[in-house]
């Protein structure tokens, strides 16, 4: 989801409950705060020499220790006031992807996509996903795409043309 869409969505719906899922089933708590947002460049050389550049914003999203039993959300209205005091001070790209850094004691530190969105009642629920590691130069590697079982019972030896 680009940046921009983001924020639209946040402005077509103030008074809804802004909701985070990190996992199928599992939300960010009510206690979460936005802590940080990153303005990134990526400025990248793959393991094939193929060179890449692009922009992304990172929102980070932390839980608050002592607000764990907090039970009302983060309105959609309040998170649109500190994403836009965040843009008069340092101004987002609005159509790099979005990305929302979390962790918790359960769940990895991970840059979440946003997969979709869905409004149920009065909250607006972020589908946040992971997005694998993958080889940019499979081509230039001579890495052929095989499935998951394959690629456990084949090793990765020098020579092999594997990344």
């Amino acid at each position: 989801m680009k940046t921009s869409k983001f924020l639209s969505l946040l402005r077509e719906h103030p008074n809804k409950s802004l909701v985070f899922e990190y996992q199928i089933g599992k939300t960010i708590g009510a206690n979460y705060h936005i802590t940080e947002v990153k303005n990134i460049t990526i400025d990248s050389v793959d393991c094939g020499a193929g060179t890449d550049y692009w922009k992304e914003t990172i929102i980070q999203l932390w839980e608050s220790p002592t607000e764990k039993d907090k039970k009302d959300y983060m309105s959609a209205y309040k998170a649109m006031g500190i994403l836009s005091k965040v843009d008069r001070i340092k101004p987002m790209v609005k159509e790099t992807e979005v990305k929302f850094e979390y962790s918790n004691p359960q769940f990895h530190t991970a840059q979440l996509f946003v997969n979709d969105h869905t409004i149920q009642g009065d909250t607006l629920l972020l589908h946040l996903g992971i997005e694998k590691t993958d080889c940019k130069a499979k081509e230039t590697c001579g890495i052929q795409e095989v499935s998951l079982q394959e690629n456990l019972s084949n090793s990765c030896a020098p020579g092999s043309g594997c990344c």
